[in-house]
């Protein structure tokens, strides 16, 4: 088990737990592909069923929900920045 960080000692969650990461985005194959190699590079042992999509209404957005083990902030943190950064992610919560 890692040590704990400082940043993780001030946060309200406890290391390591379940965490849920969605990413939003037009309803392309493009979209799925990136958020699976973003996710595949922070979280290599991702379990099976850890990834839900649903579509739209209109079925042209697409959410994909990725629930990890995660292991500190700072591995939340990279995640983030990297899908913000994604030109196929129009929002990630």
């Amino acid at each position: 088990m890692a040590d704990s960080t400082p940043e993780d000692e001030e946060s309200p969650l406890k290391f390591p737990c379940e965490f849920p990461i969605k990413a939003m985005g037009r309803a392309t194959p493009e979209l799925e592909i990136a958020v699976l190699e973003i996710m595949h590079r922070h979280v290599p042992d991702l379990g099976e069923g850890a990834v839900r999509t649903r579509e739209s209404r209109n079925g042209n957005y697409v959410s994909i929900t990725v629930t990890i083990q995660a292991r500190s902030r700072d591995q939340l943190d990279a995640i983030y920045m990297e899908l913000t950064s994604c030109e196929h992610i129009v929002f990630s919560i």
